[in-house]
């Protein structure tokens, strides 16, 4: 159902048993799901493709230009998945040719009021992003993450799987899996025990992780620790989820303990 004041491009695709409310601006190369569901004064633009049963609430903009001067309008574009929810005021931005030139969106997210997604961004699958989050240029953030409300996080920071960040942080390093952080300038102050928990990770393996944790993080010799672990403590899968992520991308720097030495 399309409402009569909404101004839909013909060239645009839009599936079977998608809702358009009122005043929503749909572009020409915009493609919609079935199932999904726009409120009202919604604006969707450039080359944005959206999966199923999304819902996007009033005055959510999406696809227009980056925020980013080094745009000189190369072809870009946005894939959504499915069944995200987009509250209002939320702003999700292209990619760009220093990024590849997609940003992404998983399924299953809450992207709540006033959150933006810069370009070239790739989000993950189960994620919350509360009130007001501001996500920079090229931020990664993996599956199952929680970010809290009015967080701004640096542009190519990392943050990884079933990890959270507490409200009003300034994230400006990299947040290890399963891990917690937050401060004005974020540092790492433990592992997510009650996230851990609700994903129904064995006491062992939560277990093995604070182990890990507490080695590894006990002084900023960190990397050197990691390559001193024992053989066994390495081929448990969520440490070697956390040793993996901080061998690779090296952007940013990974969050540490606040005073260790």
């Amino acid at each position: 159902m399309i409402h009569q004041t909404a101004i839909v491009e013909k060239k645009s695709k839009i599936s079977e048993n998608v809702e358009i409310g009122p005043y929503c601006i749909i572009g020409p190369d915009v493609e919609i799901a079935e199932g999904s569901k726009l409120h009202s004064h919604i604006c969707i633009k450039g080359n944005t493709k959206i999966g199923k049963n999304n819902e996007i609430f009033p005055f959510v903009s999406i696809g227009t230009d980056p925020q980013d001067l080094k745009y000189k309008g190369e072809k870009n574009s946005i894939i959504i998945g499915d069944n995200n929810k987009f509250r209002e005021y939320v702003n999700i931005n292209p990619g760009t040719s220093q990024g590849g030139t997609i940003t992404k969106i998983g399924s299953n997210n809450l992207l709540m009021v006033y959150c933006h997604v810069a370009h070239d961004c790739n989000i993950g699958n189960n994620i919350v992003l509360a009130n007001n989050v501001q996500v920079g240029g090229h931020v990664t953030i993996e599956d199952n993450a929680i970010i809290g409300g009015s967080c701004a996080v640096h542009q190519f920071s990392r943050i990884g799987h079933l990890s959270m960040v507490g409200g009003m942080t300034g994230v400006l390093s990299d947040v290890i899996p399963f891990g917690l952080s937050l401060g004005n300038r974020n540092n790492l102050v433990g592992l997510n025990l009650i996230g851990l928990r609700r994903a129904k990770v064995s006491n062992d393996d939560i277990k093995i992780l604070q182990k890990f944790y507490n080695i590894v993080f006990s002084n900023q010799n960190f990397r050197l620790n990691v390559e001193n672990l024992d053989t066994d403590m390495k081929e448990n899968k969520y440490v070697k989820t956390v040793i993996d992520f901080i061998n690779s991308d090296k952007k940013r720097p990974i969050s540490l303990p606040e005073n260790i030495k």
